[in-house]
């Protein structure tokens, strides 16, 4: 009976009259979640409440409860699930500064991971198989070294939440309907934006009230009033308090005065860092630890620190309404989805194997990374003539992998910026010229590999883990291996490529005494390279695609006996191997073509989370410096010394220092990291047909000198909101091939003098058609605390010769600002200067008087 009392008091929290529970009302697919949820809790024991309060939820038998794992990812296209469409990385659309591309980007992303889920079927769904997805990251990427800042919208809260909504409302589906499509996820709250290497005992402390409520928090409550499905909270301290069990995010911000009444989930292994030596160690042990985020808000554990709270429940730290509210809204979200009995009746159970890397969204992932190109300099060159003789280099130039960025599906095939470029130029030479930090200019001695009497490299499978029992199938390599489960060359016929392992074996005789390398790249399967059975290089650990490159110095005439061990076990996810073997020399700059096309950059081998990259500029998956490693700055500074025009092409997920390129470049673009079509966007890009708009959502600072320190979380000096020196290229900065006039404005302040009408003609006065990102900053002429800040933007296209009017209310809401006597966001009447046009450099203003 107190069971029965418990889950009743829970249902009637969320209606007026809660109808009387009958047996098994849970499979009654015509009932409301809430009461299919509150039936099948008072079904369920203490032990199996806990159970499916951790990522991954056990099976119940009992009841036919399949297991389910909560942990999944939608970056920019489902993620670690095999084929998919892979869109560009989210500050690539965030570039776009167009909400309803995104929406249509996340709409889509969702239909394939039905589509996925459906093929599945009624069995167990394992880890990146639910429709639980843990997107989208909407922290502000207030600092360029964080590595993880690629996965936001970019330094504005303005952009970052109308983004945001975009894509909750794409992965979630539409209000109203009776199931939602798939859970998004609003994380990682609150004040987190690195850095990586500390992030497991980092505290945010004196936090600014205002930086608080008008920087880190807006996007959250902007998610929130979107009905997002999951919360994620952060692995930090905030004054103090991790955020997993931080009262004031949690209970007071959170569930009080925003009235957030879904999930709230742990950031994975969060919880162990309460306790764990080393780490916050707030809290004595797992027990108090897990009994303490539970009672402070946070429903589900990515992890296994809540097998705890069977303990915690029998020493009195919480009780089993505690768990039954946290239950509670774990068990509506998966009826919301359809999800924990299969229901027939939902309408998503159609979407399948054709919805997954359809044609129409191989086109979309096209739009939106021709969406995103963001043109930073042009002297004239670009549009560049069909005909042009061009020479292309770089080492982003052939790399794939880098179009995929991070947290990424793998798409049927991806299209790199070389080939996309001989689309339209066939006889493009191709020279590398350096590596992304190092001077690895590469020349291949793989045919002087031997195995046995015959040359090149063996391969032997087996569809287990350890190497052992009969092979499944082997192989003689001839060539540079390069094997992948999500690309053209795949592992060997009869291996599974979701559970195998591997061991190549070769011998290598130097024809000279000198250095040789081992070029090897390799996802978190690879286990070892050896050399004369010496273990020489392990695995780096739970990363993608790392660089495990070994340097050793070679006899003349001596053997040595080389070999690689490889294990791949985490099914969905990549399975990838290159070897090769050589030396390195200076690089090459020799080509006759009067104009190179340089595609450089950085890689998300290089930045991202909490990544174990020690290369110089780079630490922990953050960056030490945001300058173009120096390699490369070198490769362009002698084309230019030997009269070479040069288009540069930028790839990266953050801002790069690019001072010394914008003095000697004659055009640079800069692409992020653009998805599977990246490359088709590029070419169209540098040869007119695609005329481009994209807008930077980061500011492109100057150098390293113009950044504070990144462990400070104050906000003074950052970002185009706080900064008062002069960026390289401002937020909100990009060329076209056209030109845009503003005129004509107009500002009425509203009946209840709380907003504001205003409107001004835009025209295309070029020759070309094209889109405009029109933006609209706001600044309060007595708040000397703030430069200015985004208030409202949109992308229009115009023809040439066209001329439109376009109008933006801006409701009270846009001029509420922090008060720090009330301790609240409040509208803030004063004089406003409303400044608007193609830049945060916004040449246009008007005044209002509120």
């Amino acid at each position: 009976m107190k069971h029965f009392l418990i889950t009743i008091a829970i249902a009637a929290a969320g209606s007026i009259c809660a109808p009387a529970l009958l047996a098994q009302d849970y499979k009654n697919a015509t009932l409301p979640p809430e009461q299919r949820a509150a039936s099948l809790l008072k079904e369920l024991s203490i032990d199996e409440k806990i159970s499916m309060m951790m990522d991954d939820s056990p099976a119940i038998e009992r009841l036919g409860i399949k297991r389910y794992n909560w942990w999944n990812e939608a970056l920019h296209g489902v993620g670690r699930h095999g084929y998919a469409t892979v869109f560009p990385q989210a500050i690539g659309l965030a570039a776009t500064f167009d909400d309803a591309l995104v929406y249509n980007v996340f709409d889509a992303i969702s239909d394939e991971a039905r589509a996925k889920f459906n093929i599945i079927g009624e069995n167990d769904h394992l880890r990146y198989q639910g429709l639980t997805f843990w997107t989208p990251n909407v922290n502000i990427f207030r600092d360029p070294r964080w590595g993880r800042g690629q996965e936001t919208y970019g330094e504005d809260p303005y952009l970052t939440s109308v983004l945001g909504r975009a894509v909750v409302e794409g992965l979630q589906g539409k209000p109203g309907d009776p199931y939602i499509k798939t859970l998004a996820c609003a994380k990682h709250y609150a004040v987190h934006s690195g850095p990586e290497w500390n992030r497991h005992s980092f505290d945010a402390r004196d936090i600014d009230p205002r930086d608080l409520w008008e920087t880190y928090l807006p996007a959250f409550h902007t998610l929130v009033d979107a009905n997002v499905g999951q919360v994620m909270c952060a692995y930090n301290r905030v004054e103090g308090e991790p955020c997993c069990s931080n009262k004031r995010l949690l209970h007071d911000i959170l569930r009080n005065k925003w009235g957030y009444d879904k999930i709230v989930v742990s950031d994975c292994w969060a919880i162990r860092d309460f306790y764990n030596p080393g780490a916050h160690e707030t809290h004595p042990s797992a027990t108090e630890a897990s009994a303490d985020a539970v009672v402070s808000g946070t429903d589900l554990e990515c992890g296994s620190s809540y097998r705890n709270l069977g303990e915690a429940f029998e020493k009195g730290l919480l009780t089993e309404a505690d768990i039954d509210r946290s239950l509670m809204r774990l068990l509506t979200a998966r009826f919301r989805l359809g999800e924990i009995f299969f229901d027939k009746e939902c309408a998503y159970n159609s979407l399948g194997q054709a919805d997954i890397c359809s044609p129409a969204h191989k086109a979309l992932a096209l739009d939106a990374a021709r969406k995103s190109m963001t043109l930073l300099k042009n002297n004239g060159i670009l549009p560049l003539p069909a005909d042009t003789k061009v020479a292309v280099m770089g080492p982003n130039a052939t790399d794939t992998v880098m179009q995929w960025g991070n947290y990424n599906g793998f798409p049927l095939h991806t299209i790199s910026i070389l080939e996309g470029i001989r689309s339209f130029a066939p006889d493009a030479t191709y020279l590398k010229g350096c590596d992304f930090v190092e001077n690895k200019n590469f020349t291949s001695l793989f045919g002087q590999l031997r195995t046995g009497n015959r040359q090149g490299v063996s391969a032997t499978y087996w569809n287990n883990y350890d190497w052992t029992g009969t092979p499944v199938a082997t192989e003689i390599l001839t060539s540079p291996i390069n094997k992948s489960n999500g690309g053209a060359t795949v592992f060997a016929p009869n291996v599974d490529l979701d559970a195998f392992c591997a061991k190549f074996e070769t011998e290598f005789t130097p024809d000279e005494t000198g250095r040789y390398v081992i070029a090897m790249e390799a996802d978190r399967g690879f286990r070892a390279l050896n050399i004369d059975g010496v273990r020489v290089l392990k695995s780096y650990g739970e990363n993608p695609t790392k660089d495990y490159s070994y340097i050793f110095d070679g006899e003349k005439g001596r053997t040595y006996k080389i070999s690689i061990d490889y294990s791949h076990n985490k099914k969905g996810t990549l399975a990838a191997l290159k070897f090769d073997i050589g030396k390195t020399a200076g690089y090459d700059t020799d080509t006759d073509a009067d104009i190179v096309i340089f595609a450089g950059g950085i890689t998300p081998l290089f930045e991202g989370e909490e990544m174990p990259v020690t290369v110089e500029g780079f630490r922990g998956g953050d960056r030490t410096s945001i300058e173009l490693p120096k390699i490369q700055r070198q490769l362009l500074a002698d084309l230019k010394r030997k009269g070479k025009k040069v288009v540069y092409i930028n790839c990266s997920g953050s801002a790069v220092a690019l001072a010394p390129e914008d003095s000697i470049c004659d055009a640079i673009l800069q692409a992020w990291y653009p998805g599977e079509a990246g490359g088709q966007a590029v070419a169209e890009t540098i040869y007119g047909v695609n005329n481009p708009a994209g807008r930077l959502p980061v500011t492109f600072y100057a150098s390293d000198a113009q950044l504070p320190d990144f462990q400070d979380y104050g906000m003074e000096g950052r970002t185009y909101r706080f900064m008062t020196e002069q960026p390289l290229y401002p937020f909100g900065h990009g060329l076209s091939y056209t030109k845009f006039d503003y005129s004509g404005a107009k500002a009425k302040v509203n009946a209840d003098g709380r907003s504001v009408a205003l409107t001004f003609d835009v025209a295309n006065s070029g020759d070309r058609d094209g889109d405009e990102v029109v933006q609209v900053y706001l600044r309060n002429k007595a708040d000397h605390g703030i430069n200015k800040t985004l208030k409202a933007f949109r992308r229009i296209n115009l023809a040439k010769g066209e001329r439109r009017n376009v109008e933006f209310q801006l409701g009270p809401d846009a001029f509420s600002f922090f008060n720090a006597e009330s301790g609240e966001v409040q509208f803030t009447p004063g004089i406003y200067e409303i400044s608007f046009g193609g830049s945060s450099v916004a040449p246009a203003s008007l005044e209002v008087t509120l």
